[in-house]
């Protein structure tokens, strides 16, 4: 029997190795591919005119977070499909990691599934707006709309929260499960790590002005050096940041001796860490997971109510079993759903996806 081809579409570092995990659970049935997000078809055009003209410069599908995805698969040994024109494949599986960016010929042709990356941008005026009017999601440069276009057969996410608030987004109730996400879903193994530094606060900071928000980043640092009341602070720099503007204002900005990092393993800083100041950031889920006090810019109650399912570092193997499983089901992602019993896996969460916070 030939084997199946699967494309994963990938993007920042989180999504590339989320993709990268749920492949290796795959390989003794898939040949995996490998694609930064793309559009194709109708929109295909469009989108070619945002890349040409700088819009969409500081996001994923470009630039330095582009070079990172392509290196890592360089890295890795990973066949990269760029827009599925590489290698002449015909796949019988699609794994996204957005539907905000979809080569949409591929998806009505292929079974598609969707994982979540992480936390999702808020619905402010502009993705409002958007949603309203059902233009392009992609003009709400970031992850707010992901789920408005209900384009995937199965979305498989990470907790009972983001199950609601993808179903208010847009995505149909019967196509959502409830699988937990990888490198989201075992903060505990964390706390063991190589870090240097102990006892500070750390601040986790956001891309808000690379993807067209307002950001006052003087405030904001007075408003983080208030909380550190002169315990030290670490500055672990988004990845998609301009890093020299934000190390001169740090610098400028923060008490001197404040440290600050454009690289290195945030869950490590966040593990060794006393208490914890984001903006936007999926991170906070893991202060979250290891009983810090946090602080974020979005309601911290409503995000206890979406922390992604602690199960012991097995969303990667759940979500690889829902791929293989729909790969061989003839009919549609609801009925798949309806009828699928998930591998009894460790765990050390409620079955129900809940999480209580230490």
């Amino acid at each position: 029997m030939s084997r199946k081809k699967v494309l994963f579409l990938i993007g920042s570092p989180n999504q590339t190795t989320q993709m990268h995990q749920i492949a290796q659970l795959l390989a003794d049935e898939f040949d995996p591919y490998f694609s930064q997000l793309y559009y194709d078809g109708w929109q295909r055009g469009f989108y070619r005119f945002l890349l040409k003209t700088g819009g969409l410069d500081k996001t994923i599908v470009t630039g330095a977070i582009k070079a990172k995805a392509d290196k890592y698969l360089a890295q890795h040994g990973l066949a990269n499909d760029f827009e599925a024109r590489q290698y002449g494949n015909t796949y019988d599986l699609l794994v996204c990691c957005s539907d905000v960016i979809v080569p949409w010929p591929l998806v009505r042709r292929t079974k598609t599934i969707f994982v979540q990356e992480g936390m999702t941008d808020p619905l402010n005026w502009w993705a409002r707006l958007i949603r309203k009017l059902n233009w392009m999601p992609i003009l709400a440069i970031g992850t707010a709309l992901n789920g408005l276009a209900n384009c995937c057969d199965i979305y498989c996410v990470a907790s009972e929260g983001y199950k609601a608030h993808f179903a208010y987004v847009g995505v149909d109730r019967d196509k959502l499960v409830v699988t937990g996400i990888p490198n989201f879903d075992d903060a505990e193994k964390l706390r063991h790590n190589d870090f240097p530094h102990h006892g500070y606060v750390l601040v986790a900071t956001s891309d808000l002005r690379e993807t067209f928000t307002p950001d006052n980043r003087q405030k904001f640092i007075a408003h983080c050096t208030r909380i550190a009341a002169g315990r030290p602070m670490i500055f672990k720099l988004h990845p998609n940041e301009q890093v020299d503007r934000a190390v001169a204002e740090i610098k400028r900005y923060a008490p001197p001796g404040t440290l600050v990092y454009t690289e290195g393993n945030t869950d490590h800083m966040i593990a060794n860490c006393v208490e914890l100041i984001t903006q936007y950031s999926t991170v906070v889920y893991v202060g979250l997971a290891l009983g810090k006090p946090v602080h974020s810019y979005f309601d911290v109650e409503d995000l206890k109510r979406k922390q992604p399912w602690q199960n012991g570092g097995t969303s990667a193997r759940r979500i690889a079993a829902i791929c293989r499983g729909f790969s061989r089901f003839e009919g549609s992602g609801p009925a798949f759903l309806r009828q699928y019993q998930p591998e009894e896996l460790s765990s050390s969460a409620p079955a129900d996806g809940s999480l209580a916070v230490h």
